[in-house]
This record gives structure tokens, C-alpha cells and sequence, in this order.
């Protein structure tokens, strides 16, 4: 498995499959870089083999990405000659972003006959537009390495049926070779703790958030919510509490203190699951301030499923994938309105009888419907495609190889 913008273990949707895969009895290495806690070059987790890589300074421009996927790309590439030397594999996972490591599994499925499958965990040129505001060259260059890989692919995954449709439509992929392999929270770890009211800063009301800290996330946005509730409805008993770190933390901490929102709003950079999830036990209300955006629009969130695991209320931007997911877990705030928004955080605040059939539907449906759990076997059946369509192209150069060694050998025999 290789991935390119998380370490492993702290990428959940990587570790998920990673280990589900291992106790369906399959090998697995992970190829990916440092970073978060996780530095060490190579380790051996829960029986899951680690190779870790140094990447340049996080990415902030179009050439910027350029030279991180450059040298990520080259690592990649690297790692996976050491890993083929000591342990072999006879599949390469890709899990996005970048769209670029199809180059490393096609020069394996070329030269060794590996099967090479896409795991699709973001659509690129919708990334790319969200973050920049236009298309040009580097979009094109995005279309075009999202369409090789897909072309490469002899199967792949898409976290939702948004995604499934782009492997189809715009991949060209086959219906019965994309799979679609949700990022279900894991019950095991997503678990409710008690609650701390210290986290309240002495105010009866917790609103929770956690992801990354950067505008793009609508950091921005959530503060003039709070900046909306705090001058305009004249609400001192809401302390909001921001989990997380970002490439724009020092922008958006600077403008909550630029807003005079520092007493109401805490940040606590990134923290352990345990006070991740003391914190969001603690909230009444969850929120996820994400823009809409076409790449929004079509992304599962996985903060959404957390919230829900933890039976939390959600408020968010009405996004097809969001509402797809929570359904009649969440309220939805009109697009990247901050005043509605702030409207929709105070509906649940003033009626916890709501609250509570909200938490509870969203409790359920995870429980029932979109843990991990549920994801697994959807993992192993691509999987058994995958190894039924390997099985087959081996055997078919089998007869080729045949074919042509009983040809040599009837020319020796005439001569």
C-alpha cells in the first residue's frame, strides 16, 4: 500500500484496510511519509510492515506540490524495490492523493506482472479548483494523471458513490471493477468517554470541532459564526473548541484574535484520541464549517461519521455527500452562509429534546449502517475480484507462453 499525504498509523482509512487485509490473511506493507508522531524510518505494527520517507516542506503552491509529489514519487519507487527484495507483494494499493503513483505500479504490472489497484480518496482536479479558484494548466495536468490512473487500474475503490460515478464516467473504468469502500469510523477506537466540563471555560454550552485548521476547511467561516453569535445574538455561553493543526493555523488564529474571539473560541492543535474524544463527548453540538465547493460536494467527510459514532447533533453546509451521509443526524446551513450557519448552531443549543433524537438517529445509522465493520467485507470482495481477474491474465499468458514454447519446439523437431 502506498500513500502519500498521511504517515501510517494516523491515515484511519489506510490503517483500516491496511489490518483488515492482514487478518484476511494477506501480507501487507505500507509505504508512506513522516510526520504526526510517526518518524521512525521503518517499523512493524500489529504485524503490518512500515517504510517511511522525508518529504520537503508542506505544499503551499502549484510548484510547491510539484516538488513534494516529485520527491514523494521518488521514495515511493525506492521503498517499493526494498519492499518487493524483502518481503514481495503482488499487488501495488495506491491510495490518492497524488495521482501520480500509477507510474510506480505501472512499471510493475509492466516488468513483473503485478496488479495494480486505485484507492480513491480524493478527486484532484476538484481539489485543485477548491484551492485555487481556477482551472489552466496544472488542472489539465491533474485530468489527464487522474485519467491514467484509472487506465491503469485493473480495479478500483471510490469512499462513495460520487466518486464511483467519476471512476465511470471519467475514468472510462468498467462498473464491475470499482468498488465502492465507504470510511467507516472504527467502533473499537471512536468511542464516547466522559465528559470534562473544564473544556467549557466556565460556559454551559460546547460546541466541537476537529479536522485541519486552513480557510479551505471554512476555519474561516466558522469564526465569523461565532463572531455572529457572540455580537449579534449576544450569546457569552457557547465556548467552541477547535481540535486539530493545519498548513493556515497561524492565519486563523491570528483572526480569532484580530476578532476578539480568543475568550470564546480554544484551539488545541493536534491531541491524543483521548482528548479528542473527551472533547467531543463533552460538545453538545458538532460542526463542520467545510465550504461548498465541487470537491466538498462529492467528499465523504470522516469528522461527519465521528461525530455521528459519538452521538453528537452536527450542523454543516447542505453538500450532497454530507447529507448523504448524516441524513436527519445533521441541520444544514445554507452554502457557506456564516450567519445561517450560526442560526443553525443555535436551533440545537435552545432545544436539547432535538439534540437528543438527532444524536441518537446518527448513533444508529453508524452503528448500523456505516461503521467500519460494515466496509470490510465490501474491502475483501475487491479484493477476491482482484486476485480472480489476476488469476486470469496469468493463465492467459500462460497459454501465450505455451503456445509459443510448442511452436520452438516443433522447429527444432523440423530441423
Amino acid at each position: 500500500m502506498i500513500v502519500e499525504n498521511l504517515p501510517v498509523p494516523f491515515d484511519r482509512r489506510v490503517w483500516s484496510e491496511a489490518t483488515t487485509l492482514h487478518q484476511a490473511g494477506y501480507l501487507v506493507s505500507v509505504i508512506c511519509p513522516v510526520g504526526r508522531g510517526y518518524d521512525k524510518f521503518e517499523e512493524t505494527i500489529d504485524g503490518i510492515n512500515i517504510y517511511r520517507h522525508s518529504l520537503p516542506v508542506e505544499a503551499r503552491g502549484p510548484l510547491a506540490y510539484l516538488l513534494e509529489y516529485s520527491a514523494a514519487l521518488f521514495w515511493e519507487f525506492a521503498l517499493s524495490l526494498k519492499v518487493a527484495r524483502q518481503h514481495g507483494f503482488d499487488v501495488i494499493h495506491a491510495c490518492n492523493p497524488p495521482d501520480l503513483i500509477f507510474l510506480v505500479g505501472l512499471f510493475y504490472k509492466i516488468f513483473s506482472g503485478k496488479s495494480f489497484l486505485f484507492d480513491h480518496h480524493d478527486a484532484n482536479p476538484e481539489f485543485f479548483e477548491a484551492k485555487f479558484s481556477r482551472r489552466g494548466f496544472f488542472w489539465r495536468l491533474l485530468l489527464l494523471a487522474e485519467k491514467l490512473t484509472f487506465k491503469a487500474a485493473d480495479i478500483s475503490i471510490a469512499t462513495n458513490e460520487s466518486y464511483r460515478r467519476i471512476a465511470i464516467d471519467r475514468g472510462g473504468m468498467a462498473s464491475d471493477r470499482v468498488f465502492v469502500v465507504r470510511s467507516g469510523p472504527n467502533i473499537e477506537r471512536v468511542k464516547k468517554l466522559d465528559s470534562d466540563p473544564r473544556w467549557c471555560n466556565g460556559r454551559h454550552f460546547l460546541v466541537g470541532y476537529v479536522g485541519v485548521i486552513s480557510q479551505a476547511e471554512g476555519l474561516d467561516l466558522l469564526l465569523a459564526s461565532v463572531e455572529y453569535i457572540v455580537r449579534t445574538k449576544h450569546r457569552d455561553d457557547i465556548q467552541v473548541v477547535v481540535v486539530g493543526s493545519g498548513p493556515e493555523w497561524q492565519e486563523i488564529t491570528e483572526m480569532c484574535t484580530k476578532m476578539h474571539l480568543d475568550d470564546y473560541v480554544t484551539f488545541t492543535g493536534r491531541v491524543d484520541d483521548s482528548t479528542l474524544f473527551t472533547i467531543l463527548s463533552t460538545a453538545d453540538v458538532c460542526v463542520n464549517p467545510d465550504r461548498v465547493t465541487a470537491m466538498n460536494d462529492i467528499s465523504t467527510m470522516n469528522k461527519i461519521m465521528e461525530y455521528m459514532a459519538l452521538g453528537k447533533p452536527i450542523v454543516q453546509f447542505d453538500v450532497t455527500e454530507g447529507r448523504i451521509s448524516a441524513l436527519d443526524a445533521s441541520l444544514y446551513a445554507k452554502a457557506n452562509d456564516p450567519v445561517d450557519f450560526g442560526e443553525k448552531i443555535l436551533e440545537l443549543i435552545n432545544d436539547p429534546s432535538r439534540r437528543t433524537r438527532m444524536a441518537e438517529y446518527g448513533w444508529r445509522r453508524v452503528h448500523e449502517t456505516l461503521a467500519w465493520h460494515h466496509e470490510q467485507p465490501k474491502l475483501l470482495k475487491a479484493y477476491d475480484t482482484l486476485f480472480e481477474l489476476r488469476t486470469n491474465r496469468l493463465g492467459w499468458l500462460r497459454r501465450i507462453f505455451g503456445y509459443f514454447s510448442r511452436r520452438i519446439d516443433a522447429l527444432r523437431g523440423d530441423t
